[in-house]
């Protein structure tokens, strides 16, 4: 399916046109909207799917004392499975071998989805210490401005907002909901939108999709675009078929930035 994923990129004018399709491992091409959910549930986290060019990745992390453990539930956690050994540390390496970038002779950015789990304040705290120490990978905020790095880290799930808007400066930005969208917050501080998509659309990519749903959808996409931000949404189908291929069609069609899917090949 990975091979069809890029036909539609290609399809809906991405600029995968000009790459081959299929394009894999070390000389991958960046897929500019491939986000990998549930990322560490690959057999190689973040590996697997940077080898099949994808530019955004999710982890789930849980802290557990004073470390940061990635896993989808409580009993997935192993000691030796922290954001930095699979996420952190294999990215700074990859930097610093291409020369400040993720994809070699590229300049597209990764972003580094995380999803609090547990405990969200507390967590930040600890990971706001970890990221300080990659920063010089990092995108970040300071007093107002923010500098592009090779690798943006976004918080979803249990986001403490009030804590990270006080801060001068963040090394990662906030995930917002729908309802965020066209509020007061800019997009340095939420430059991403996500949401479920069943809680927003009906359609499930039988037929075709409702013409107020569509409109609907390239409503979201307009504003968003317009306020700088880009749109994720997660729970579309994602069994390999008709439906996803449709909903995928749409989702390019309308310009959303990261196509949800845990389907790296």
């Amino acid at each position: 399916m990975f091979r069809r994923f890029v036909v539609l990129l290609a399809a809906a004018g991405a600029v995968l046109a000009a790459y081959p399709a299929v394009a894999s491992g070390p000389e991958a091409r960046p897929l500019p909207r491939a986000h990998a959910h549930n990322d560490y549930e690959h057999e190689r986290p973040l590996l697997d799917a940077l080898d099949h060019g994808f530019t955004s990745v999710e982890a789930d992390i849980y802290l557990v004392g004073d470390q940061l453990l990635v896993g989808h539930d409580p009993q997935d956690l192993r000691p030796d499975r922290t954001l930095q050994s699979l996420y952190l540390d294999p990215l700074a390496e990859r930097v610093r071998a291409n020369h400040g970038h993720v994809y070699p002779g590229s300049g597209q950015q990764l972003q580094l989805l995380i999803d609090i789990k547990n405990t969200g304040a507390a967590s930040y705290t600890v990971l706001d210490r970890v990221l300080r120490d990659y920063r010089s990978m990092l995108t970040r905020y300071t007093d107002g401005h923010v500098k592009r790095g090779a690798v943006t880290a976004v918080i979803s799930g249990d986001r403490p907002r009030e804590l990270m808007e006080s801060q001068s400066v963040r090394y990662a930005f906030y995930d917002g909901r729908l309802s965020d969208l066209g509020g007061d917050a800019p997009a340095s501080f939420i430059p991403l939108i996500s949401d479920n998509w069943t809680r927003v659309f009906t359609w499930q990519g039988e037929g075709e999709m409702p013409t107020a749903e569509r409109a609907k959808l390239r409503q979201i996409m307009r504003t968003a675009h317009r306020n700088g931000q880009r749109v994720r949404f997660w729970a579309t189908p994602d069994t390999p078929g008709p439906q996803r291929e449709a909903i995928w069609r749409e989702l390019l069609a309308a310009d959303v930035d990261h196509i949800n899917t845990d389907d790296l090949a």
